[in-house]
């Protein structure tokens, strides 16, 4: 779940269990460009406050002011389009002459909300069924394959981690990536099972396991809404988990290492049974060239990498210095990393 929309549910149930009508509105529909994607939420107070975002703040003034002044419907959700017409377009500030479509529900059902943040803090994947002619909500479970849907009638929307991301390695560079993942709706598996790094990391939000890194890929039943990147610099944990994920089904497969040294690990993968087409799955040197010199910066080019393979953007951003230049840069990155991890 999107970490700006469990704000927007922690902010609604406080403001419900404190006794303030509450208002919240979901994007169900878009056409053209839309800041906000299908199921983003704002939640709007009686007094005009409100968390959350639907349009990246076009639309949202005039949300408010009709919760407010009670010019929606009181009783069940109501649908409302802005953006039809051109002038409506320039008037709500939507770019090129995009719509967007907005489920609000006027009464929320408390029970319900808090239900769902439970199991959303149990890393259980939920639907949210919404019945906009009754305005009665059921919760069911989901599956990483699920989408958004509405039908003109019932609004399905998709709670939970849908995507999981397995860090081998639980050193400082694993410590940024874990952070930055989880702002950006990742459930966070961390193996190590070094003694040294017995303690994992402090964060109650990431799994962390002991296990060994080919044992834990099996494990965890990897699927296609799943990334691994391997971040030990220790050849014996990353091969190993590589053996593992590269002939799963994951959508990013990752090591850290220098051109040089993948070029090593590739040749050892290669004396294993895995075929060409899955070594060639691998991306290495891991993350995408920003001229990163601080495990922090190294973090960014990575998380950067993985969102380009989970959106299925082409990866390019690789060439931007000569070859000498970017090995050697890798490996002084190399050695920065295994540095902060001991």
């Amino acid at each position: 779940m999107d970490s700006t929309d469990l704000s927007v549910l922690n902010t609604t149930i406080d403001w419900l269990e404190a006794g303030r009508r509450t208002a919240l509105a979901t994007v169900v529909e878009t056409w053209g460009s839309s800041p906000r994607p299908l199921g983003a939420w704002l939640a709007i107070r009686d007094d005009g406050q409100v968390v959350g975002s639907v349009s990246g703040g076009c639309v949202e003034d005039d949300l408010i002011d009709r919760v407010r002044n009670g010019e929606l419907a009181n009783d069940v959700p109501e649908l409302v389009t802005y953006g039809v017409t051109r002038d409506e377009a320039a008037r709500f500030g939507l770019p090129c002459g995009g719509t967007v479509r907005i489920v609000v529900e006027p009464e929320p059902d408390l029970a319900t909300l808090r239900i769902l943040r439970e199991r959303i803090a149990s890393k259980r994947l939920t639907a949210r069924e919404l019945d906009t002619c009754t305005g009665r909500s059921t919760l069911r479970d989901a599956t990483r394959g699920d989408a958004f849907s509405f039908d003109g009638r019932v609004m399905r929307t998709i709670y939970g981690p849908r995507w999981r991301l397995i860090v081998i390695g639980a050193g400082q560079l694993s410590q940024y990536v874990c952070d930055m993942a989880l702002a950006t709706d990742y459930e966070l598996i961390v193996v190590d099972p070094r003694e040294e790094f017995a303690e994992g990391l402090a964060n109650q939000a990431i799994t962390f396991r002991r296990d060994m890194p080919d044992d834990a890929i099996l494990d965890l039943g990897v699927d296609t809404h799943t990334a691994i990147v391997a971040l030990t610099h220790d050849p014996k944990l990353d091969d190993m988990a590589l053996l593992e994920a590269l002939k799963s089904p994951a959508f990013y497969i990752g090591a850290i290492g220098s051109r040089t040294n993948t070029a090593k690990r590739r040749e050892r993968l290669a004396m294993f049974d895995l075929s060409q087409h899955e070594i060639d799955r691998l991306h290495g040197p891991v993350g995408l060239f920003i001229g990163a010199r601080s495990p922090a910066e190294m973090a960014v080019s990575i998380l950067a990498e993985i969102t380009a393979a989970k959106y299925q953007v082409p990866i390019v951003q690789k060439r931007a210095i000569a070859q000498d230049d970017l090995a050697q840069r890798h490996d002084r990155l190399d050695a920065m990393s295994s540095a902060c991890s001991v």
